[in-house]
């Protein structure tokens, strides 16, 4: 009988392993960075417990609460430009993929996703000489087209630099939507669009009323990792300008906040401030947990 038991119970021991690297690499760290939320920023034997000092701070001292409200709005706008090209985007890539009079799909397929495969500090300096106002190649192909009053220091203005950078961003990342548009789209019922066909429905009615419903469940996922991603992206923006958010903080994002304040110390001082840095990453999560479960409840879809 204990046997019987024992046995009926032992598949909690492969638990074991995906828990211990949790609980040491995920569930600790987020719990200790929330802790040093509440203490001062000096050094670890020095550190003094200051209660909700550190968020008071970031959200209503005049020059903290202006640069952590300006990167959360900028962080807003990288993420809804995202999901407004990129997904959009990959959404109809993956649609024309899976069309049956698609030739050449899988070389298609390989173009789409051989952006993501590039290093992103790579990918951020080849973009910068091509959007060199004096001798890039955007600059050079609107001279040849006699267009040169279209030419912008497109990463020099405030007005240009965020939307630019995001767009790069989204020229670099969409074949991973697009993979995951694809696979969800394939796992549609052929004998399902076939009597739509019978019944009359057009491509767009196809798309509409079957295809797009039918894949809710890939679109949040898609939504949720776009969302998370983009709350967390930091190298995108240091590999085109810098952590510091030129030009004039127009492309400071949360995670460039949180760098210069937690690891890296803003300029003039110079010296990081580790719990008002766990104040940032502490709310930071908070957002993306918030969203996360808006975005599930949005796009799940019911059973019957």
């Amino acid at each position: 009988m204990k046997k019987n038991i024992f046995s009926a119970y032992s598949w909690y021991l492969y638990l074991f392993p995906a828990l211990f690297f949790y609980v040491v690499f995920l569930a600790w760290p987020l719990a200790d960075s929330i802790r040093l939320s509440f203490y001062s920023a000096a050094q670890e034997g020095d550190r003094t417990f200051v209660g909700f000092d550190n968020y008071i701070r970031l959200f209503f001292d005049t020059e903290t609460a202006a640069r952590f409200w300006g990167a959360f709005r900028n962080t807003w706008y990288f993420f809804f430009i995202h999901m407004l090209v990129q997904n959009v985007i990959a959404i109809t890539f993956a649609l024309l993929l899976t069309e049956k009079t698609m030739r050449y799909s899988r070389v298609y397929q390989t173009i789409i996703f051989v952006p993501v495969t590039l290093a992103i500090l790579v990918t951020g300096y080849l973009w910068k000489l091509i959007l060199n106002p004096q001798w890039g190649a955007i600059a050079q192909l609107l001279i040849a087209a006699d267009l040169e009053k279209f030419i912008q220091p497109w990463l020099g203005d405030a007005k240009y630099a965020l939307t630019v950078i995001a767009l790069v961003s989204c020229w670099q990342w969409v074949g991973i939507p697009t993979m995951m548009f694809f696979a969800g789209l394939q796992n549609i019922s052929e004998e399902l669009l076939e009597a739509a066909d019978i019944a009359g429905a057009t491509k767009w009615q196809k798309i509409r009323f079957i295809k797009l419903p039918l894949i809710t469940p890939v679109i949040g996922i898609v939504s949720i990792l776009t969302f998370v991603n983009n709350f967390n992206a930091f190298d995108v923006v240091f590999s085109m300008e810098n952590a510091n958010g030129a030009p004039q903080y127009s492309t400071d994002l949360i995670g460039t906040l949180f760098y210069r304040v937690g690891i890296a110390g803003q300029h003039p001082v110079g010296i990081p401030n580790p719990g008002l840095g766990a104040a940032i990453a502490t709310s930071t999560f908070f957002m993306l947990m918030v969203g996360a479960v808006l975005i599930l409840r949005a796009t799940r879809t019911e059973k019957n």
